[in-house]
């Protein structure tokens, strides 16, 4: 991931500056506990500074709203007390070649400043550190000690110390290409690394851009060159000097990352962005928020579905060890009868039985085939009989108690695999939404018990206060088709979303979503229309590699939704079976639409409880979504 160098810095500033000063500051929240908003207000608009100190996202930029969660962290409501109601007054660098923003607040525009917000965009230095208007420190982002750092500590109550200023040569644009160039190239070595390493100011990513702006190679050595090659490069380096000394910045996509330099170059192209899902950034501000709220939900999410996937694997591998363990207890409770039967063979002939007989051979009562008992030679018959009657009645018992187990611990499957299925399905990150849904699974986990708060107090970059958004297809005569993505969704999409006239359709018998054909009165799907239906919950379920799955429809008003049961399990009855294709689904080719949000609202058919004995009457079994 690209950090955020002093170039890009300057472009952001600059943007802020022109469009957000002055402005009040009217709230402030802490996003995560390396990222923090404040609530902006100018006469024009409203909008929300996002400040990290994250180590690779360190960043200063207009993001987006923050959900709608409690902020619990110290550091906002230390800053919420302090600025709040303020008028941020000016924003600018300590030094030209710094990479430290001074935010000053003041009560009202042109009084002097009561506070300064130190941001330190520095890799993993960066922090974020308010100081009074003589410095001393009130708060930090976090505190640096003098064992952790004997140059430069930062405590509380401490006055605020600049970093050490960096020792390189200062660019210029009145320094001559002959100068320059001796510097460059004093010691031969690859161009990207003898630039870096002789200014200040410079980053990878910039070199990188600059060197095939101007048509080389970064890896290129340096006494490779020609006078035309060194002619053009610093015809770059110049027009990256003009562009801060203009403050002329053109926000780009570049093949690595970003750039923000309008390189007057005929070599020059933009790349596409990166991101289709997203616009191209018209601003510093839509470039810095896309591009690093886009890398961090990516991170964040490999981190959350390989977190889910190796939980589920690991309580999966236990539950099917304890269902074949209980299916071999069941097997032997099946011998029972047998044991009972052996019994009544011994006491029918007690004549037979002589002391010191270890086996004894009698004719079964309905074949008549021999049937050879296993005897206990210090018993006498009645004693052996009575031991088989136990055996009887021990295994008889075992049954009973052991069948309940076995279905407990097969629904308790039943119910993971779904979960898994639906983190299988979102295999990357293509939107927060991607992110929204496995943060849903995993506070499902947590409500359930299978995952610890403690252990999954992760942050998410997203705004995942609002609920994430279903699948949405149109069938071949123009229907919406609604695709439950996790249990959360698949409960709302059955019980709150679901008309009177709508077709619900799921596997049968197979972990999968719930889907949705909308439709309202007097509408007819036509056959295209449910087979088409049927292939996407086959595809969108546990059965996306067979060729075929059974897949059952039904009217929304009779699904039921049982006493206690878990997220995403119902019952259904009236159901009609149709066979899903799923190797027949080419998501590339389907007409997918953006879902509306629909109100929580109570639907005309609520959920509905059943008992014991109506659930046997309907059936129908129990699924999960």
């Amino acid at each position: 991931m690209q950090s955020v160098d002093l170039t890009t810095l300057l472009a952001a500033c600059a943007e802020l500056r022109a469009e957000w000063l002055p402005a009040r500051l009217e709230q402030v929240y802490q996003r995560d506990r390396l990222t923090i908003s404040l609530g902006l207000r100018t006469l024009h608009h409203r909008g929300w500074l996002d400040i990290s100190w994250h180590p690779q996202g360190a960043r200063m930029c207009i993001g987006d709203s923050p959900p709608r969660k409690p902020d619990t962290f110290t550091f906002s409501d230390q800053l919420r007390h302090q600025l709040n109601g303020l008028a941020l007054v000016a924003i600018s660098a300590i030094s030209p070649w710094e990479r430290v923003i001074d935010l000053q607040f003041a009560k009202r525009p042109g009084e002097e400043p009561l506070w300064h917000l130190y941001v330190e965009i520095m890799n993993k230095y960066s922090n974020v550190v308010l100081t009074e208007s003589d410095n001393t420190i009130v708060t930090t982002a976090h505190q640096v000690s003098a064992q952790q750092s004997s140059v430069r500590p930062i405590q509380t109550g401490q006055s605020y110390e600049f970093p050490p200023s960096l020792t390189d040569p200062i660019p210029s644009l009145q320094e001559s290409q002959a100068s320059w160039q001796e510097r460059v190239s004093l010691i031969p070595g690859a161009l990207k690394r003898q630039l870096f390493k002789n200014y200040r100011g410079l980053s990878p990513a910039l070199v990188t851009e600059m060197i095939q702006a101007a048509g080389l190679h970064p890896e290129q050595p340096t006494d490779s060159l020609n006078d035309a090659d060194w002619a053009a490069l610093f015809d770059r380096w110049q027009d990256w000097l003009r562009a801060l000394e203009r403050q002329d910045f053109s926000p780009h996509w570049t093949a690595t990352g970003y750039g923000v330099i309008p390189w007057h170059s005929t070599r020059f192209a933009p790349t596409p962005s990166p991101f289709p899902s997203q616009p191209s950034p018209q601003t510093i501000q839509e470039l810095l928020n896309t591009y690093y709220t886009t890398h961090l939900n990516q991170q964040e999410f490999s981190q959350l579905r390989h977190q889910i996937l190796q939980k589920l694997s690991s309580l999966l591998a236990k539950l099917r060890v304890k269902a074949a363990e209980f299916t071999r207890r069941l097997q032997q409770s099946q011998e029972a009868e047998t044991h009972r039967t052996q019994a009544d063979l011994l006491m029918a002939h007690l004549h037979q039985w002589q002391p010191g007989l270890q086996t004894l051979t009698l004719a079964d009562f309905e074949t008549g085939a021999p049937v050879t008992l296993t005897l206990n030679p210090e018993k006498n018959a009645v004693q052996n009989a009575q031991a088989y009657y136990k055996r009887h009645q021990k295994l008889k018992r075992a049954r009973v108690a052991v069948e309940p187990l076995l279905n407990e611990v097969l629904t308790e499957l039943h119910y993971l695999e779904q979960v898994e299925d639906s983190v299988t399905q979102i295999a990357s990150y293509q939107t927060s939404d991607d992110l929204n849904t496995l943060e849903e699974i995993r506070e499902e986990l947590i409500q359930q018990g299978y995952l610890s708060s403690a252990e999954h107090q992760t942050q998410s970059n997203s705004n995942s206060d609002n609920n994430s958004e279903f699948y949405c297809y149109k069938t071949p005569s123009g229907f919406e088709l609604w695709i439950g993505r996790n249990n959360k969704q698949n409960d709302r999409l059955t019980f709150k979303v679901a008309g009177a006239y709508d077709l619900w359709f799921h596997t049968q018998e197979i972990p999968g979503s719930h889907l949705l054909l909308r439709l309202n009165a007097g509408e007819t799907p036509e056959d295209l229309d449910l087979q088409f239906a049927a292939n996407l919950a086959a595809y969108y379920s546990r059965a996306r590699q067979s060729d075929q799955a059974p897949v059952v429809y039904t009217q929304p008003k009779h699904i039921y939704k049982p006493k206690g049961a878990k997220p995403g399990m119902v019952i259904y009855k009236h159901e009609t079976v149709i066979w899903g294709y799923p190797q027949r689904i080419d998501l590339s080719n389907l007409q997918a639409i953006d879902s509306p949000e629909p109100p929580d609202i109570v639907p005309d058919h609520p959920a509905k409880k059943t008992n014991s004995k109506q659930r046997k009457l309907n059936r129908s079994p129990v699924v999960t979504a």
